[in-house]
């Protein structure tokens, strides 16, 4: 039931979302010429890897598309990406991700390969289900951005203290994940978002 779920939802939400996709992508290009996606290597279900889609909102910078992850650094988000990450539209081509069946509306975040293998036997676990576009640990670290572009040490914060506690709910959701579970987390993520506007 969750993966039709997923499909439905995510198919009608493209649909839907079509022209705003286009206007989007036309800001993007027309601020910043270059990909309007930012296409990333995540680990997901199982170890496999996939590209995970955003987009961009950021300047171009090569190893980007490498899997790298720089917590805390936004010197190089552009004035739309500011934007477009204040408001979660940049999430929106993640359910490409979610048709293609790559992730899930509700599941762990995925991460890049650098950072699963930090915590081998964590992941183990977390990755018998899919990643998903929102979850827990997306509500509870919503400001994650923000709190780590003024720390000292950003990196060192995120492997430390950050990453350990999405761990821990990554890992409670894949033991105790409910369809009626998912849709709290949807309308909750919903609910976040709108207000923050």
């Amino acid at each position: 039931m969750k993966g039709c779920f997923d499909f439905v939802v995510s198919v009608f939400g493209l649909i839907i979302l079509l022209p705003l996709f286009v206007i989007l992508g036309l800001l993007i290009f027309l601020h910043d010429k270059g990909p309007v996606f930012f296409k990333q290597v995540r680990v997901g279900k199982g170890g496999r890897l996939f590209k995970l889609y955003k987009f961009r909102s950021m300047s171009i910078l090569k190893s980007g598309n490498e899997g790298s992850f720089e917590p805390g650094i936004t010197s190089r988000v552009t004035s739309i990406g500011r934007f477009i990450r204040k408001t979660k539209l940049d999430e929106l081509p993640q359910l490409i991700n979610v048709v293609k069946g790559d992730m899930s509306l509700v599941g762990p975040r995925p991460e890049v390969k650098r950072w699963v293998s930090a915590f081998p036997e964590n992941w183990k676990v977390i990755l018998t289900v899919k990643p998903g576009i929102t979850d827990v640990a997306s509500l509870e670290f919503r400001n994650e951005e923000s709190k780590l572009a003024t720390d000292g040490d950003p990196e060192t914060t995120y492997k430390e203290i950050i990453l350990p506690r999405k761990l821990e709910l990554y890992e409670k959701y894949v033991s105790d994940h409910s369809f009626l579970g998912d849709l709290k987390i949807l309308f909750a993520t919903l609910f976040l978002i709108f207000k923050r506007q």
